[in-house]
């Protein structure tokens, strides 16, 4: 269930992208917003404002019931400690270790 809401929720989301760049610049600034298009210029803005309230909606729902969904999925434990499957760790026993003398060649001390 989560996995189709995902795939949905980025379906959204490349549609919403693709949706925002079609608008029309208001500013002009990079001398891109003028021409003719398919559309006419009063009925291009109704339907891609439209078009970006509907899928600005979508978004914030399928955001809403992905979290929904993760809450529900969540288990009880932190992220800083990985769970074991109900076993419980125990701590490594400490030895005793003779420090080891450093590898290579030596170099004589001088007196």
């Amino acid at each position: 269930m989560q996995t189709v809401i995902i795939v949905i929720h980025l379906l959204i989301v490349l549609a919403l992208i693709g949706v925002v760049l079609l608008q029309k610049s208001e500013g002009g600034a990079l001398g891109m917003g003028g021409g003719g298009g398919f559309l006419s210029s009063r009925g291009s803005a109704n339907v891609l404002t439209r078009t970006t309230a509907i899928l600005a909606g979508a978004f914030f729902l399928t955001s809403f019931a992905l979290s929904i969904l993760a809450l529900g999925s969540s288990h009880q434990g932190s992220i800083f400690k990985p769970s074991t499957g109900g076993v419980p760790l125990e701590p490594a026993p400490v030895t005793q270790q003779q420090p080891q003398p450093p590898a290579g060649p030596q170099v004589p001390q001088s007196k």
